[in-house]
């Protein structure tokens, strides 16, 4: 049976310039680089998360934008901090899809090599909460 998500991996053209957005927008902890030494396909990294390990490899990144994405929730305290270090590194911002009282907020923005990455400040149990107490 499943236990928990093991780790998340991204195909990235260059991993200084990802290493340097882990870092920034998520304050990733690097805890491993290949260093020239390829034990998996490729160079790689891997980061932690708040415990969620990320990995990266160099390789050939998806060649077209699409709503596939992975989500971080962070605190609304925190929501106006963390779109000012997205903007700072000069990554495309999405503008935010309409939603409905108590939903949650949201950044989407994409890294160098066409990946989603979503900040929420709700959870899932806010969210179904809201979408019962919708007069949609």
């Amino acid at each position: 049976m499943i236990e928990a998500l093991s780790h998340i991996t991204f195909i990235v053209s260059d991993l200084e310039r990802m290493s340097n957005f882990l870092t920034t927008i998520f304050n990733a902890e690097e805890i491993y680089s290949s260093d020239g030494k390829e034990f998996s396909i490729a160079r790689e990294k891997f980061f932690v998360i708040n415990d969620v390990w990320i990995a990266i490899m160099e390789g050939d990144p998806v060649s077209q934008k699409s709503y596939n994405h992975v989500a971080f929730r962070v605190a609304e305290a925190n929501f106006d901090a963390c779109l000012n270090r997205i903007k700072a590194l000069g990554v495309e911002v999405l503008k935010g899809r309409d939603r409905i009282e108590g939903e949650g907020k949201s950044i989407y923005f994409y890294d160098y090599d066409n990946h989603l990455f979503e900040l929420h400040t709700g959870t899932l149990n806010q969210r179904l909460r809201s979408y019962r107490n919708s007069a949609i």
